[in-house]
């Protein structure tokens, strides 16, 4: 069996969790999250 991960959704949900727990993160994950998405389709990853 073999299990194919996408970046994307993982990282979407870690940033999820993540503001649960520290809401006070909101602002510096969404600003991570978004330069990891931009920073992966500008070196042409799949996600």
């Amino acid at each position: 069996m073999t299990l194919h991960l996408q970046l994307a959704p993982l990282i979407s949900l870690g940033a999820g969790i993540a503001i649960l727990v520290f809401p006070k993160l909101l602002n510096y994950i969404v600003a991570g999250y978004l330069i990891a998405i931009g920073v992966l389709g500008i070196i042409g990853h799949p996600f």
